[in-house]
């Protein structure tokens, strides 16, 4: 895009065209845009811009001249294919403004007055095919600042997320930690942030766009939030006390101003992130668990699995509902309760399945009519909308199960804006406005008037001949037009005694003599005039229909929600019917209890005819706190870790859960530390990303939390990695305050000991067999500990070289026969790790005999002396003195 003051014009002080003068001024005022300038029936570009729009849309890019200036980048497409090329611009990260003709080209007496009509960005947008329907645009705001003097010095940040596209508005403040899995899980398509720099706490991705430090002031966003919900506070919103929270939200409502989007109707209220009701869970364990989306490109996600929702909005609801389940013990249940009646009523959830298909996305529209930006197909499809809505009451209503029942009261259709709708939009309306009859016939009467004109002015015309021939006698009268004087009436020269002294000569023939009268003058500018201003009429009806529906929207946003959480609902009794999912049960406790668990994901991914191996995981805060699983490489340690937490989150989130039964009591945090990865760009190796990882979920736990551990250690050497590993279990198990629920997965075989010194760790690996020098994976969960890795094995089935893996057999029995006396003393608490290794040094290859000599052992027995000749056993010989460096 164009850097900030640029223009198209490429010589100082040279002379421009009054239209390049004229897009100098507006680029001057977004120089932070692509500016997309009408001329005609065109959008052009210029300089830099038509550099970056020719090669993002693949146009042709040309060159014009600038008057006297030198010659001026140059690109374009036709106005009405805007629909098709903008999406393609934003989606590529570039704000854009949209430049228009504001007067009539026929009429300007110079050149034609132009202006930005709306500026589109990538967390700023109506337009449907820049939108993801099936999730939300957020844009978000971030301020982060110091609090506090020396060491009490830390960070605190308030966010606020708004999606112009749903209404949808929402702030908070808490430290940085807090806020970071929130914008992980939100994936705002935009963050705002103070323009002297980014806050370096947190992770921003996608596109970021600063704002001058005078927006990110209190008292700014005070009067901006207040000035747009009306009101003389931000009390009702729950915000005292939160300054950060409000100056994010003021930020975030001014820049939408900044983009021409200015009716905003539909934003009407202001949520609090609060912690505490939902679910806390880390970027990292949102990332792990693949929640929203896979770590792999080839990857499912759970959002993949769970969605089956038949409206846009109950699929945006989803990913909410999934990145933050509920800790409240009755919302949950409820969630149940509704899965549960509709499971028993196959019947009534299909009828209930096909209305809200019907509905389509109703936020969107909403927002779009508060916007005023909505089509009069569009408004169409809003008003089929509500009708489905309407069905949908009358059959929850019609139901005898209270909990079907309550939801009649939660889904208004708005009885008064739909019957308007009814009444005043035409049966078939046409995506454009102008393009087709909008509003109905005896709506207004003017615009019944104007259409009577148009379609029959001819049989008008017919009847003043008709009326005038009656009246004067004169049989051979007739009506027509000319470009000179328009619509006459001509009577040949035999009758030319009859005409009325009222009628005005205007031309005289040789055969006849042409006439108008006043009313026919006044018909013919009536006609001619009515297509023009058929259109203005139509559009001010239309305009007034639309504007009528806002006071509506409160409660259609409101009905909105309630058809996505319906919609959601459904879905979840119609996965639990199709893949045996069954209700959990919460208590008050703090136990999870798994009885033939699946991971949701894999078992909808095994090819078909081979079914999920299920598996029971038990714990609690008293006597099993900590679960030690071993087990070999590729065995399924990690499914088990990854499907013990999906399964507690969704029961939280309201869905029946992939297992025979289970028996928990709320889950307040979810931790992981699963896989591995450098982050070189910030100078951090795999470890150290380990560590940090680590560092977290032991500085943030609580007693309700549950905690999974993969490998832990592994990113160092042998010894010190044990070390670790043991140092962190120790640490869970012996914490004051909090005992968290912990599955550790290990290769380390040595913290089997553990469960020796510390009551509340128990062991249990997942089994395999050996058949025939095969090994098997059996894919269960037993207790006690395990003592093999397997990993030549994995090696194998990976498909290394054979000699590579007969050649690390070797090396491994080398090992261990070198290693059979080593000792590893299990410590008690407080202690330390004491290995004892041979010559105080930890063991490497090269404490065995020298491998070059091993290699060279092989080539020699592989060799058939008898087909040697004597040169190529002199070679050979070479070729050996030369790898042991003689």
């Amino acid at each position: 895009m164009a850097k900030a003051g640029a223009t198209a014009t490429k010589k100082k002080g040279a002379k421009e065209t009054p239209l390049m003068a004229q897009y100098n001024r507006v680029k001057a005022q977004h120089p932070d845009a692509l500016l997309l300038f009408r001329v005609g029936d065109f959008y052009e570009t210029f300089g830099q811009d038509a550099i970056t729009a020719a090669k993002v849309l693949n146009i042709v890019l040309t060159a014009r001249k600038n008057g006297a200036a030198a010659e001026v980048e140059l690109a374009g497409f036709p106005h009405h294919a805007l629909e098709n090329y903008l999406p393609k611009l934003v989606r590529a990260g570039h704000r854009v403004a949209v430049c228009d003709q504001l007067e009539d080209p026929k009429t300007a007496k110079t050149i034609v007055k132009r202006g930005v009509t709306e500026m589109v960005t990538p967390g700023v947008a109506l337009n449907d095919q820049v939108l993801e329907a099936r999730e939300n645009n957020w844009l978000a705001a971030v301020h982060v600042v110091m609090e506090g003097r020396g060491r009490n010095q830390r960070e605190r940040a308030g966010v606020a997320f708004l999606d112009v596209s749903t209404g949808e508005f929402l702030a908070g403040e808490g430290a940085p930690e807090e806020i970071a899995p929130l914008l992980r899980t939100f994936r705002p398509k935009e963050t705002l942030h103070l323009r002297h720099g980014e806050p370096q706490s947190l992770d921003l991705t996608g596109y970021r766009f600063p704002l001058d430090d005078w927006v990110w002031q209190l008292d700014f966003a005070r009067e901006t939030l207040e000035g747009h919900f009306g009101t003389q506070g931000l009390k009702g919103f729950g915000l005292d006390g939160q300054p950060l929270a409000v100056i994010a939200a003021g930020a975030a409502l001014h820049y939408v101003g900044t983009t021409k989007h200015d009716r905003l109707a539909h934003i009407a209220s202001l949520g609090r992130v609060e912690w505490g009701r939902n679910v806390a869970m880390d970027g990292f364990t949102i990332r792990n668990l693949e929640l929203l989306a896979p770590t792999h490109p080839e990857g499912v996600a759970l959002v993949d699995i769970l969605d089956r929702s038949a409206t846009p909005m109950g699929a945006r609801m989803l990913r909410r509902w999934i990145a933050q389940p509920l800790c409240d013990t009755e919302g949950i249940v409820k969630r149940h309760e509704a899965v549960a009646a509709f499971l028993e009523q196959p019947e009534m959830r299909a009828d209930l399945i096909a209305e809200l298909a019907r509905i389509g996305d109703l936020e969107r529209m909403l927002a779009k009519t508060a916007a005023v930006r909505i089509s009069p197909a569009e408004l169409d499809r809003l008003r089929r909308a509500l009708t489905a809505v309407e069905a949908l009451r009358l059959v929850v209503d019609s139901s005898d199960d209270p909990v079907i029942g309550r939801w009649a009261g939660r889904l208004d259709p708005a009885d008064a804006a739909l019957e308007r709708l009814r009444h005043e939009l035409t049966e078939d309306p046409p995506g454009v406005l102008g393009k087709g009859p909008a509003i109905a016939s005896g709506v207004v009467a003017e615009l019944d008037e104007l259409r009577d004109l148009r379609d029959n002015g001819k049989s008008k015309l017919e009847g003043i001949r008709q009326r005038e021939m009656e009246a004067t006698g004169i049989s051979s009268l007739k009506v027509a037009f000319n470009n000179v004087f328009g619509y006459y009436l001509e009577v040949r020269h035999a009758h030319k005694d009859k005409v009325p002294e009222k009628w005005i000569r205007k031309q005289t023939l040789t055969q006849a003599e042409r006439y108008i009268t006043p009313e026919l003058k006044e018909l013919e500018q009536r006609i001619l005039n009515a297509e023009e201003r058929l259109d203005v009429v139509e559009r001010e009806a239309f305009t007034n229909l639309v504007t009528a529906l806002h006071p509506f929207l409160p409660v259609l946003q409101a009905t909105a929600r309630a058809v996505a959480g319906l919609d959601l609902l459904l879905g979840f009794a119609a996965l639990a019917e199709d893949h045996g999912y069954t209700r959990p049960v919460l208590t008050e406790g703090t136990e999870l209890e798994i009885v033939g668990g699946r991971h949701p994901v894999i078992e909808r991914c095994l090819p078909d005819g081979e079914s999920y191996v299920a598996n029971d995981v038990a714990l609690d805060r008293d006597h099993r706190q900590i679960l030690m699983i071993t087990g070999p490489n590729m065995s399924g340690k990690s499914a088990l870790l990854r499907q013990t937490a999906l399964i507690a989150l969704m029961a939280q989130m309201g869905c029946y859960v992939p297992a025979r039964s289970v028996r928990m009591g709320v889950v307040d945090k979810v931790f992981t530390r699963v896989g591995a990865s450098d982050n070189l760009s910030a100078g951090e190796s795999t470890f150290m990303v380990e560590m940090n990882e680590t560092a977290s979920i032991l500085h943030n736990l609580s007693d309700r939390s549950l905690v999974l551990l993969d490998e832990i250690g592994r990113g160092t050497s042998t010894y010190d990695g044990i070390s670790i590993a043991w140092a962190i279990a120790e640490f869970l198990h012996e914490h004051p305050k909090s005992r968290a629920k912990t599955l550790f997965a290990t290769h380390y075989h040595e913290l089997n000991r553990m469960a020796e010194r510390f009551a509340r760790i128990h062991n249990a690996n997942v089994s395999v067999e050996q058949r025939d020098g095969k090994v098997i994976f059996l894919r269960k969960l037993v207790p006690g500990g395990s003592e093999h890795s397997f990993g030549i094995h994995v090696a194998k089935l990976a498909g290394m070289p054979a000699a590579l893996v007969r050649r690390a057999e070797e090396v491994l029995t080398g090992l261990e026969s070198q290693g059979a006396g080593r000792k590893t003393d299990a410590p008690g608490a407080g202690d330390t790790v004491q290995t004892e290794v041979q010559d105080g040094m930890q063991m490497s290859f090269f404490q065995l005999d020298d491998p070059v000599l091993e290699d060279i052992k092989e080539d020699l027995l592989g060799l058939d002396i008898d087909q040697l000749t004597p040169v190529e056993a002199l070679l050979k010989l070479h070729e050996i003195r030369k790898r042991v460096g003689g």
